[in-house]
Formats: C-alpha cells, sequence, structure tokens
C-alpha cells in the first residue's frame, strides 16, 4: 500500500482509469469497427448545442482510449488496419473552433496518445506524413489540458528513435499553420502569459519547460554541442531568459527542476563553446564581442581572409529590408546547416536549401583541380555542342540531299511516262495517216472509208492533223513499217485502225452532263469483247433529242429548267397570313411543293429574316455584304428546284401573287442562271478558309511525326532493347529474328510476369531503362507530333483534298462559262470569283505542295518500318507509338508508386525492429535483475500485456517530473566537451528500467 501511495499521480490516474474500464466492460466493444465508425461519425458533426452530448461525445471518446490501453495488441492492429489512425487524425484536422475548445478534443489527444503506447500504434504515427503535424495543430487551442497534452505528446516523441526531427518538422508545420514568426513562438508567449487562468497553471508552464528540455537534450542534441546551441538560441532570441526567473516565484519543485536543468545544461555547453575560442566566456547577447572572439581566433590564418570577404558582401547586401529581412535570413538557414550537418550528410533540423556540405567542402579542398576539370570540361562541352550542331546541319543536309533526289528522281519518272505516252500517239498518229493515204489511193474503198472519216476531222486536213482531243492513248503500235505504204501491217490490224479513226459520233445540240464511267485505254482492250463492238451503228435508233432534252448539262428557261431557290417577300409565313388577311375568302393561297419541304423552306426564310429580292441581290452580288451566314448557304442549297416544281410553277407564272412563301421563293430563284452553280461556289469561297485551316494542321503533324519518328535515335535505342527481349524470350522459329512488326509493341504489357502479378514485360522495360539507359526515358520528347499524327487519317485526309480540288475546278469552269455570257444588271459574279480563284488557286498549289511532300514523307518512314504504304493508315501507324509511348508512361509511374510504398514499408519495418530491439534489451534487464535473486512479477497494471503497453506513458510521466534528465542534477555538471556521459538514449532506457521495477515491486 505505502509504494501504491508513493506513485505519482499520473501513475495512480492510469491504475484507477483502467480499472474503471474493467468494471465498465459491459460498455465496451472489443470490435474496432464500431469505434471506427464512431470516429467518422464525430467528425461529421457540429459542436453540440447541450452539455449533454458534449459529454456523450466525450464519454465515447473515453471507451475508445481504455479499449486501446486495455484490449489485445491484435485489436490495436486491427484498428490500425482499418484506417483507425486516419479517422483519429481526420477528427484532430476536422474540429471546429467550439469542439477544440472542449472536452472532446483532450480526450480526442488522449486516444492518440493510448494508441502510441503501443509499439505498433507508435510506429504507424511516426510514419504517417502528416500525423505528427496534425498533433502540433491542436496547440492552437485556447484550452490548457489540449496544450498540455500536446506538448507531452510532443516531448515524449523526442525521446523515441526519429521521432525528434519529425517533432521539429511538426513545429514548422504549426509555424505557417498559426501564422507565426518562429515555430516556438506560441509557446514561449504561453510560458509568459501570467494574466487570467494562466496565472496559476503551473502544470501548463511545467509541461512547456519539459518540453523544451527533451527538444534541446535529445535527438541530434544529446550527442551535438553545436545543435544544443542552434536550438538554445533559438529560444533565447524569443525571451526565455527573463521568463525563467519570474517562472522560478511559483516555487514549485517539479517547475524548478526543469528551469535548473535548463540553466545548468545552458551553462556547461557555453563553457564548452568557450573553451574553443580560449576564453572565459562569450557573450552570445554582444555582436562585438562574438567578432572579437572570431578575429582574435582567425588572425594570421589562411580564414581570415575569407573572413573579411564574409563581412564585405555583408556589407552589399540590401539595406532596405521592410518587414522581412529575406536574404539575411537565408544566409542565416545556410550558415545554420553548415554548422549542423552531420558527417553522414544528415541535417538533424530542417534545412533551407539541399547541399552536401562536405562534399562542397572536398570540393574547395580542391579548388585547383576543380577549376582546370571544370574548364576542361567546358571545352569538351563546347566542342561537343559543336560537333553536335555540325552533325545536325549535317544529317539535315542530307535529308534535304535525300528528299531532292527522290523529288527529282519522281519528277524524272512522270516526265519519262509522259514523253513515252506522247511518242507512243505520235507514232500511232502517223501510222494511221500512212494508211488512211495508202488505202485513199489504191481503191474506190479506200475513198469511201476517207468520206466516212471527213466529218471528224476538220476540213481542210493538215498533212499530219494531231488527233482528236478527246481520244485516249489507243493501242500498242503495230511493227515498225519500211516505207510509206505500210506493207507490214496486218489487214486485221488495218481494219481495227479503221474503225477506231472513223468512229463518228454525233454532236449534241448543246452540252450534255457527263456519264461518270472509268474508261478502259485502248492498248488494254485487244483480244476482249470490246474489239467485237460497234456502237456507231445504234445512233440512228436512238431518241438523242430525248437525251438532249433530259441530260441538258446547261437548261433554258422552261420546263426542264434546273433552277435554284431564291427569294421575293419578307415575311415568309406571316406574309402569306397577311395575304390571307387582306383577300379574304375570295383569294386562295396556292403551293404546288410538297407541303414538308414547303415548311422547312419557309423556316430557313424565317431564319434569313430578308425579302426575295434582298436575296436574289446577294446571291448576284455573290454575299458582297456577308449577309448569309455559312450554314444558311449550305441549307439554301438543299432547296434547289426539281424540274418537276420548275414545270409546275412555271404553269402557275401569271399567279405569282396568289403563290404561298416557299413557292414563291423557289420561283424566283429558278430565274438566276446556274443558280445551283452559283451557290454551290459561293459556298466553297466562305469555306475555303477554314477547310484550309483544318487540313493544315493534320498535314503538319503528320510530316513532323515522320520526321520524328525516322530520327529519333531514342526510338531506335527503345526498338533495339524491345527487339533484345524478344529474342532472349523466344525460342523456335519465333526467336533469332532481325525486326518484329510495330503492332507488336501494343502486345509488350500483355506479357506478364509469373511470380508478380502486377509486373508485365513493359513494367520490366521502364525499370530497365530507369537503372541503365536513362535517355530512353524521354522518348516522348522526340517524338511531340505523334499524338497529333496519331488522329489524323490519310483516307479522310486525301477525301478532303479531293474537296478543294474539285470545288477549285468548278469555280474555274463557273468563272470560263462566265466569260461567255452577257453580263446582267447586278451580277457580280466574274470580277469576286476571278479574284477568289486568283488567291485560293496560290494557297491551295501552297497545300497541294504540302501533303505532296508529307505523302512522300509517310511512305518513306512506312517503307523504313517494312511496312506497306499502300495499306497503312496513318492514325494506325502513329497510334501504335502514340499508345506506346502512353502505356511507356503508366509503366513509369507504376514502378515510382511501388518503389514509394516499398520505401513507406521498410520505414514502417525499420521502426518496429527498433521498438523490438529495446523491448529486448529491458526484458534482457530484468532476466539479470532475476538472477540477483530479485522478485520479478510477470503481471501488470495492463492485463498482462507486459511493459510495452505502457512505455509512453512512462515516458511522459517521466518527462514531467523531470526523472527522464536524471535524478542526480550534479552528474551534468561535469565537462561534456567531448561529451563523454551517457547518451540521452541509455539514460531513457535506464529510467525505463527503473519505472519497470516500480510495477514489478507494486
Amino acid at each position: 500500500k505505502a509504494a501504491m501511495l508513493s506513485l505519482p499521480m499520473e501513475k495512480k490516474w492510469i491504475i484507477w482509469t483502467s480499472r474503471k474500464g474493467r468494471e465498465e466492460q459491459s460498455d465496451l466493444s472489443s470490435n474496432p469497427e464500431d469505434y471506427i465508425d464512431r470516429l467518422r461519425e464525430l467528425t461529421m458533426l457540429q459542436f453540440p448545442s447541450t452539455m449533454e452530448e458534449v459529454s456523450s461525445r466525450t464519454k465515447q471518446l473515453d471507451c475508445l482510449q481504455i479499449a486501446l490501453r486495455t484490449q489485445p495488441h491484435s485489436f490495436v492492429a486491427r484498428f490500425l488496419e482499418e484506417n483507425g489512425l486516419n479517422c483519429l487524425l481526420d477528427l484532430l484536422a476536422g474540429m471546429d473552433w467550439d469542439t477544440a475548445q472542449s472536452t472532446i478534443h483532450t480526450t480526442a489527444l488522449g486516444c492518440v496518445k493510448a494508441l502510441m503506447n503501443n509499439t505498433t500504434g507508435r510506429a504507424h504515427v511516426l510514419a504517417h506524413p502528416t500525423g505528427v503535424n496534425i498533433i502540433t495543430q491542436s496547440l492552437s487551442s485556447e484550452n490548457n489540458k489540449t496544450k498540455i497534452g500536446v506538448l507531452e505528446i510532443l516531448g515524449a516523441l523526442c525521446l523515441v528513435p526519429g521521432g525528434h526531427k519529425r517533432v521539429l518538422e511538426g513545429m514548422l508545420h504549426y509555424q505557417e499553420y498559426a501564422s507565426e514568426r518562429t515555430r516556438f513562438q506560441g509557446i514561449i508567449n504561453d510560458l509568459d502569459r501570467s494574466t487570467g487562468r494562466y496565472r496559476d497553471d503551473v502544470a501548463l508552464k511545467t509541461t512547456i519547460m519539459s518540453f523544451v528540455n527533451a527538444v534541446l537534450n535529445y535527438g541530434a542534441g544529446s550527442e551535438n554541442l553545436e545543435f544544443r546551441l542552434h536550438l538554445r538560441f533559438e529560444f533565447l532570441m524569443l525571451g526565455i531568459q527573463p521568463i525563467i526567473g519570474k517562472l522560478k516565484q511559483h516555487e514549485n519543485e517539479t517547475l524548478n527542476r526543469h528551469l535548473d536543468f535548463f540553466e545548468m545544461v545552458r551553462i556547461e555547453d557555453e563553457k564548452e563553446l568557450a573553451k574553443k575560442f580560449d576564453t572565459v566566456h562569450v557573450d552570445t547577447k554582444s555582436g562585438s564581442a562574438m567578432f572579437e572572439c572570431l578575429r582574435s581566433k582567425l588572425t594570421h590564418t589562411p580564414a581570415f581572409p575569407h573572413l573579411l570577404s564574409l563581412l564585405h558582401h555583408s556589407l552589399l547586401l540590401p539595406l532596405d529590408y521592410g518587414g522581412s529581412p529575406q536574404h539575411w535570413m537565408l544566409f542565416d538557414k545556410i550558415v545554420q546547416q553548415i554548422v549542423l550537418q552531420s558527417n553522414q550528410q544528415e541535417d538533424p533540423d530542417v534545412t533551407a536549401i539541399d547541399i552536401n556540405v562536405k562534399e562542397v567542402i572536398q570540393m574547395l579542398v580542391q579548388e585547383e583541380e576543380i577549376a582546370v576539370a571544370r574548364a576542361r570540361a567546358e571545352e569538351l562541352e563546347k566542342e561537343n555542342a559543336e560537333l553536335s550542331t555540325s552533325l545536325s546541319k549535317k544529317e539535315q543536309e542530307i535529308d534535304l540531299k535525300a528528299q531532292e533526289r527522290e523529288d527529282l528522281e519522281a519528277s524524272l519518272a512522270r516526265t519519262r511516262e509522259k514523253l513515252e505516252t506522247e511518242v507512243l500517239c505520235h507514232n500511232e498518229t502517223k501510222q494511221r495517216l500512212s494508211a488512211m493515204e495508202t488505202r485513199s489511193s489504191s481503191s474506190v474503198s479506200s475513198a469511201t472509208d476517207v468520206k466516212l472519216v471527213t466529218p471528224v476531222i476538220p476540213p481542210p486536213p493538215p498533212p499530219a492533223a494531231p488527233p482528236p482531243p478527246a481520244a485516249p492513248p489507243g493501242p500498242p503500235p503495230p511493227p515498225k513499217m519500211n516505207g510509206i505504204g505500210g506493207g507490214g501491217m496486218s489487214s486485221q490490224q488495218t481494219e481495227q485502225i479503221r474503225q477506231m479513226v472513223r468512229k463518228c459520233v454525233p454532236q449534241p445540240s448543246n452540252p450534255l452532263k457527263s456519264f461518270n464511267w472509268s474508261k478502259l485505254p485502248e492498248c488494254k482492250v485487244q483480244g476482249t469483247i470490246w474489239t467485237d463492238l460497234d456502237d456507231s451503228k445504234l445512233y440512228k435508233q436512238l431518241d438523242l433529242a430525248e437525251v438532249d432534252r433530259l441530260f441538258s448539262a446547261y437548261q433554258k428557261n422552261g420546263i426542264m429548267q434546273n433552277g435554284d431557290e431564291g427569294t421575293k417577300s419578307v415575311e415568309g409565313s406571316v406574309e402569306d397570313l397577311r395575304y390571307l388577311g387582306t383577300m379574304g375568302r375570295r383569294l386562295k393561297i396556292i403551293s404546288v411543293i410538297d407541303s414538308r419541304r414547303a415548311q422547312n423552306c419557309t423556316i430557313l426564310l424565317s431564319k434569313l429574316k430578308l425579302s426575295n429580292d434582298e436575296i436574289t441581290k446577294a446571291i448576284m452580288s455573290m454575299d458582297a455584304r456577308d449577309q448569309f451566314p455559312v450554314d444558311m448557304v449550305e441549307q439554301m442549297l438543299k432547296f434547289t428546284p426539281s424540274p418537276e416544281e420548275r414545270a409546275l410553277l412555271d404553269e402557275h407564272a401569271e399567279d405569282i401573287d396568289h403563290l404561298a412563301r416557299a413557292d414563291r421563293f423557289l420561283f424566283e430563284l429558278s430565274k438566276i442562271t446556274h443558280y445551283e452553280q452559283r451557290l454551290r461556289t459561293l459556298h466553297y469561297k466562305k469555306k475555303f478558309s477554314i477547310w484550309l485551316a483544318e487540313i493544315r494542321p493534320k498535314v503538319q503533324a503528320i510530316l513532323e511525326a515522320s520526321k520524328e519518328v525516322q530520327r529519333s535515335k531514342r526510338l531506335r535505342k527503345m526498338l533495339e532493347l524491345i527487339l533484345a527481349f524478344g529474342n532472349y524470350m523466344n525460342r523456335g522459329q519465333r526467336g533469332n529474328a532481325v525486326g518484329f512488326k510495330l503492332s507488336s509493341l501494343t502486345r509488350i504489357a500483355d506479357t506478364k510476369s509469373s511470380c508478380n502479378k502486377n509486373m508485365t514485360l513493359l513494367h520490366f522495360l521502364a525499370d530497365t531503362c530507369e537503372r541503365k539507359f536513362r535517355d530512353c526515358l524521354f522518348l516522348e520528347v522526340d517524338l511531340p507530333h505523334v499524338k497529333d499524327a496519331a488522329k489524323v487519317n490519310m483516307k479522310e485526309l486525301e477525301k478532303d483534298m479531293g474537296q478543294l480540288r474539285s470545288g477549285m475546278k468548278e469555280v474555274g469552269r463557273e468563272v470560263e462559262f462566265y466569260r461567255g455570257q452577257e453580263i446582267q444588271q447586278g451580277d457580280r459574279y466574274l470580277p469576286v470569283m476571278k479574284e477568289f480563284l486568283t488567291m485560293a488557286s496560290v494557297r491551295l498549289a501552297e497545300m497541294e505542295d504540302l501533303f505532296t511532300d508529307m505523302k512522300s514523307r509517310f511512305d518513306r518512314v512506312c517503307r523504313l518500318f517494312c511496312e506497306d504504304p499502300a495499306t497503312t493508315q496513318s492514325d494506325e501507324f502513329f497510334g501504335i507509338f502514340d499508345h506506346f509511348i502512353t502505356c511507356f508512361q503508366e509503366a513509369k509511374m507504376d514502378n515510382e508508386n511501388v518503389r514509394k510504398k516499398k520505401e513507406e514499408e521498410e520505414k514502417i519495418a525499420k521502426q518496429h525492429q527498433e521498438m523490438r530491439m529495446r523491448t529486448l534489451e529491458r526484458k534482457k534487464s530484468n532476466a539479470n535483475r532475476m538472477a540477483n535473486g530479485q522478485p520479478i512479477q510477470q503481471t501488470g497494471i495492463h492485463n498482462g500485456k507486459g511493459d510495452e503497453q505502457t512505455e509512453f506513458d512512462d515516458l511522459i510521466s517521466a518527462l514531467r517530473t523531470g526523472d527522464v534528465f536524471g535524478e542526480n542534477m550534479d552528474k551534468f555538471k561535469r565537462n561534456r566537451k567531448l561529451r563523454t556521459s551517457p547518451p540521452r538514449v541509455e539514460r531513457m532506457e535506464s529510467f525505463l528500467r527503473e519505472r519497470s521495477k516500480e510495477r514489478i515491486l507494486n
């Protein structure tokens, strides 16, 4: 009983809470999912309006705290597996202001403290990326108990391996979160407050001082004098020294113990610092005193000029500091990092920049060699750049020469083909003329034959008249004959030539529409059915006049005229209603066209909001005032009067006023010459620039992508790697390949690892490039236009180009047509379209050249990869590369995610290993005491779970009382220049063994 009563109050509270938890076991749950659900519900709730609800929520969190302390280790493990830690941190991070000031906040921190009593829970909190930062945010609460809970957790974390730096990072996060000037400003302000509830709150001040001592003397500060001086100077700059004098007035034993420890360690550290400069004391509050120490120590040393240079350049720093002296702050941070960085290049505190001090020092030691090496490297780099530039120019020149060569070869081939065709035609003509002259002079039948030919050849026939313009190249020339008589020609060949020459086709009375057939060349009909057919004898049996009437290309005004759209009145269907209203029932609106078509036409006219006369004038002027939107012109093309409609409209020409709106529109437009052709060319004129702007990027994308794929060295290296993998993995007929089809690139990811379901050959390829061929990782840099080229289909592009060509030809035909027509008043077709034709022809020719260049480039790159240009489409070809690049990037991201996850797991495993080693050492100490005859009881105060469950509480309790800093304060007074005293970690373990002994005795 006496031992129990001598325990600290915190320990008594833990014992009482655990016993109370066992009494209320019926209210608790052994399922961690229940507590996690409660945490999620509490996170979504606002601050309650009644104190009963506050107490209810606090009790729920108390149940979780008791469960974390009393349940087996498996409960904590399941709680962590089900994201219980994240839910608890979300609750802390998402509290509103009222909740943050209540007991809910304090109890939630108690749950975190209970979770950290478990080794696994503590490791997860330390490994959590934002866990410590969220805990530090609770310092913004105005509740003193909440602040005490936060500082106790942070102070105890400083004693845990790996926790000290996380605490410093958390305080830096709190500085940004609370918008404070420095990271420790808030706690020093709380330490200095002496009014209101802070006047007699010694517990908060004691906790703050215990936290300050833990930050200063653990972590890197346990063995590093410079680090302790660095952190202590930060506290001194915030004014902690005069605050310590005021705190001694409270005359509290525990508080005074922490204050004395702070002063003793400070004095010892200052003595060690003074010994470095061979003096008794260094006044760190005086700038001149510190400079004098440096001057006396560095005078007559090689370092002194650098000190002067440092001071000189300090004079050159900006003097207009304003409210934030950023230059001096940066200077200060860099010097701090240089001083604190260890030989293993580890920074115990948060760093301003990422530098390796040891490496930089080694480089400065060999400054001359480095300067020579740098100069040499610059020369080599310059030479390399010049060689690269020269090589690039040579490659461009070679590509240009190769392109010119291919263009010349193609031009030569076309010229040779034309020359052969013309020579063939010339020879055929000479032979035919010779045959005709021979037959005309030999017999009367030949004269008759000549008479049949007379209508075709214009009189008088020239001695060497060329063949008719429309005649295609004839059959191959017969064998070469000696003399004019042609004695070597057979009678059958003579008869065939005679039939071809004599073929007489009657001339139509007016131009007719063409029959879109595919004409066979005469050289290919020999020996086919076409040699036995004679169509000339059928013309007398055909009704050619009806053909002229039905298929006339340019109709006159009449029944069969191909009229186009036109307009007369303004309001459309509204005008029809007006006519109905004015004419009454005596007059009837006449409509001869289809009702649905009339309705659509009326809707179109209502959108145009123009009368028939205005529409006619706009069409005749080729829309000089830009009254027709492009889509309206396209819609107007749909309302071209058909021959039947024109015939019906002509029948009602006298009743024009009685016609419906749509009928009058079609009737007026049918009077415009070549209305449909005129409107089509107008539509082409308006759409030409739009089509050209759409086609040009597509052509350029394929052109540039072809060049990039052909020239990319990274792509060649990547294909070489894939080929190597494939030949190595494949056997038999599939192996020993010299190349592969590009479509194989899309199937690399199909080869999966037999031991890792998430690994494919593509992932392995990306990992290999990451380790050995890093230049291949930037493959997409070489192929920036491939993604755009993969969206362009060559057939569609050729179709668009054909549309531009056919439209340009139609404009040319119409311009020629109107040149032979009498110009009507208001008709501006000829000047407008001539100007457009001149401009558009130049732009289309440029596009044709670009398209031809693109096509040749694409064909060349297809052949380069053993693909058939005739069957390979651009979207398929470049789509393979685009798909491969995308999958390759995804594989790289997958590898990076796997790597990060593995590092995180290794970090947690390392934390677990450290905790297990500490537990084993503690158990070994207990075994030694047992061997010495000391009784050891294995049951503790937490249901037999052992010492591990209370380890974190022991640290907090010892930190509050100051026991963690040693029971005998005199041992800190000896010289610590070489730091011969035991490390803080060993003293902490000694304390834990003593606390364990207390529990065993009790």
